[in-house]
């Protein structure tokens, strides 16, 4: 958590009064928040109610109806290069035809050379990230074969790859076994210590990795700190938000 004795946190995320519709359904409505940097925060909501739209606006592949969210104080989508994401490894094609390393090395592909092939050091960075995530000795091993606990931790290389500012994960344990759970857990551990980390999910355990817990019930957002000194947020501030 960034220290704010001495001076004000930076504000790695600021949304404003961001208003988000698919086919004029409102799914986000004046949404006003900020997020420092180094901060780890954990998003809880109902099924359906816009949690993965909001990180869609984050890595702007989609854009706001009003409002405006800015990334280092830029749009999301000039910094794309500064953001790691983690999906579900439910939603991602495991019958595809491609080794661990080849799925983390799509984390690369701005260094791809136009012939093919990446360079030396790109596979290095390739396999080190896989080092932090336990699977080095499965580089080769076709993606498909893996437990669902492995291919959500190459999942989460393949983002770390780049070394990325912001790590954005869509519930990474939502399909994995308990043990794996722990690991992915106990992974989130160490990076929270090296960069910002938003997290959706509906597990509570994730109460005792995160600095700020947010919750949407009938209207209120509650946050909570990380040793229990929470807050209430109500509108202005965040309101009506379905995250």
């Amino acid at each position: 958590m960034p220290d704010t004795s001495n001076a004000m946190p930076e504000a790695l995320i600021e949304i404003c009064n961001l208003n988000f519709s698919y086919d004029k359904v409102l799914v986000l409505e004046n949404v006003n928040v900020k997020i420092f940097r180094g901060e780890f925060i954990g998003i809880f909501g109902p099924n359906g109610g816009g949690k993965t739209t909001l990180l869609k606006l984050l890595m702007g592949f989609l854009n706001p109806d009003a409002g405006k969210v800015l990334l280092f104080g830029r749009p999301p989508k000039t910094e794309r290069k500064n953001i790691g994401y983690v999906p579900q490894v439910a939603r991602f094609d495991k019958q595809f035809p491609i080794s661990v390393l080849e799925l983390v090395l799509m984390g690369c592909l701005s260094q791809l050379r136009w012939w093919g092939g990446y360079p030396a050091k790109t596979i290095e960075k390739a396999k080190e990230a896989l080092e932090k995530v336990g699977l080095l000795d499965i580089t080769d091993q076709p993606f498909g074969t893996l437990s669902g606990g492995q291919a959500q931790r190459a999942l989460i290389a393949r983002a770390l790859v780049s070394h990325p500012s912001l790590l954005l994960l869509d519930e990474p344990t939502a399909s994995v076994d308990p043990q794996a759970e722990k690991e992915i857990y106990q992974l989130l551990d160490q990076l929270k210590e090296k960069m910002t980390i938003i997290m959706v999910t509906h597990d509570a355990k994730v109460a005792s990795l995160a600095h700020r817990r947010v919750h949407l019930s009938e209207g209120v957002i509650r946050e909570a700190a990380n040793q229990g000194g929470g807050r209430e947020t109500t509108a202005p501030t965040i309101t009506q938000v379905a995250l």
